[in-house]
């Protein structure tokens, strides 16, 4: 496929806009003077744009959406992500213009609309976490990751406790989970998990003591269990003087049937983009809200409805008051649901992934932990591997000749040949069992024609990129004449 900049041939264009003029409110003899740009602002050559026919543009944009694959497009199951549809008329409601039409600087009177939002936002998602205030800053996941271990880190330094040095992460955690925790200057100590795929509390045990700043943990975690010992979890860590911090990625699972806050969180995370309705992918928006505690109110950043922080916050993490329309679909999709929908999506989501387990399983598959699981599973493609070669890539890839999107691969990174799977509430029951009727297809040709996994994808665009070499060596730029 060629480039946009390789269609491009002088003189090309569309001349579909009208020459600048802007009138003042309703009048149009009165026109805002054209800004005189000084001389070292201005660029001393044009820039390279691509110039190139109204229909050469929109068959260049379609062959690009061609390529891509969205949940529009089929079955999407990507573990730990939660890539589910999400209903068009909540993007409907984030494109009228009063919402799309303001600026975060206009006086406060003038927004009652949006301030009834943030409100709306705050009450329900305290509801559903069992936390007590919530900030709308965070612009994403590990945005909201950052500013919940900065209200941990900044409530012990109110204390006067600076011994306190230490962020427990279980080994199945979220890799940003580690990264966060280090960004914000402790100690990471990482613990095991039983073969359960469970907390090991011995383990945990074994670490906790005056050190320990807090507990960043995931539940249901990363191999989609719910810790049978949540309780007891967060009761040692609490003992030992430290916070618990929930990682809200897998919250789609608990929505409206369990609360972090009830479980002995005390700083929660949400992604917005990933459980409320917003389209998640493509790099944005994303919204990563922070929920607390009482204890930990005063050092949240400066409120998402204008009121002036307290003189302990953390400060601003972002500027204004975050991803506004991301919040604006949340809102939607809480109002829409209900309180009963949004407990039946989580037992949808569940009952889902249950289902599919157990046709994997009947198909042949291995589930890296055994019994009943959330709302993923984690498949342990090891033995296959040492059977056929077949390994969990080359099963991920083959997926692709069926028009589905891979599951997640290799990860949890304690499952070594992983494939983890979450099909979401709004996939329907016909689609996983086609779903699984390709994987028990994929399954037997691994068998017995081992080479053909290998070599997929045979029907897709492209076939097996070189990702090292992509990863490491990018092409970011194009280069003119080359």
């Amino acid at each position: 496929m060629k480039t946009i900049f390789e269609l491009s041939k002088p003189g090309r264009g569309n001349k579909v806009l009208t020459p600048y003029k802007t009138t003042v409110g309703l009048d149009p003899t009165k026109e805002v003077p054209k800004a005189d740009i000084p001389a070292s602002f201005k660029r001393a050559s044009a820039p390279r744009l691509p110039e190139v026919s109204e229909n050469d543009l929109s068959r260049h944009y379609n062959a690009l959406a061609r390529r891509s694959f969205g949940v529009c497009d089929g079955f999407y199951p990507l573990g730990s992500c939660t890539m589910k549809y999400n209903p068009k008329v909540n993007e409907s409601i984030a494109a009228l213009s009063g919402f799309t039409d303001i600026h975060p600087l206009q006086p406060k009177h003038t927004v009652s609309g949006c301030e009834t939002v943030y409100s709306l936002a705050r009450k329900y998602l305290c509801g559903i976490t069992g936390m007590d205030d919530m900030t709308f800053q965070p612009a994403a996941g590990a945005h909201g990751e950052f500013t919940g271990v900065l209200l941990i880190k900044a409530y012990h330094e109110s204390r006067g406790d600076h011994a306190r040095k230490k962020i427990i992460v279980p080994d199945s955690a979220h890799g940003t989970n580690p990264a966060t925790a280090a960004m914000c200057g402790f100690e990471v100590c990482s613990i095991t998990s039983t073969a359960d795929g469970m907390v090991d509390l011995d383990a945990l045990r074994a670490v906790v003591g005056p050190d320990t700043a807090g507990l960043m943990l995931t539940n249901p975690n990363t191999v989609g269990k719910f810790d049978k010992n949540i309780l007891e979890i967060t009761k040692i860590v609490h003992d030992a003087g430290g916070l618990c911090y929930y990682d809200g990625a897998n919250l789609n699972a608990v929505m409206g049937v369990a609360r972090p806050g009830d479980m002995g969180f005390d700083v929660c995370h949400l992604n917005l983009h990933k459980t409320f309705s917003t389209p998640h992918g493509g790099g944005g928006p994303g919204s990563g809200a922070v929920g607390c505690k009482e204890i930990l109110k005063p050092f949240l950043p400066a409120s998402t409805l204008g009121e002036e922080p307290s003189a302990q916050s953390i400060g601003q993490v972002k500027m204004f008051y975050g991803n506004f329309l991301v919040v604006l679909r949340a809102v939607a999709y809480l109002m829409t649901l209900g309180n009963s929908g949004v407990r039946e999506a989580a037992q949808t989501a569940v009952l889902n992934a249950n289902y599919m387990k157990k046709k994997m399983e009947e198909a042949g598959y291995i589930a890296a932990y055994p019994g009943i699981c959330m709302h993923e599973f984690v498949l342990d493609l090891a033995e296959l591997k040492k059977e056929t070669g077949v390994s969990a890539l080359d099963v991920a890839k083959s997926m692709l000749d069926h028009g589905i999107h891979p599951p997640t691969m290799y990860f949890p990174l304690i499952v070594h040949e992983a494939l983890m799977f979450e099909p979401t509430e709004t996939e329907s029951r016909e689609t996983l069992d086609e779903a699984c009727a390709v994987m028990a297809e994929i399954l037997k040709t691994a068998k017995e024609d081992p080479a053909a996994c290998h070599a997929a994808p045979h029907h897709t665009v492209i076939g097996r990129p070189d990702e090292t070499k992509a990863a490491r060596h990018p092409v970011v730029r194009y280069e003119f004449g080359a």
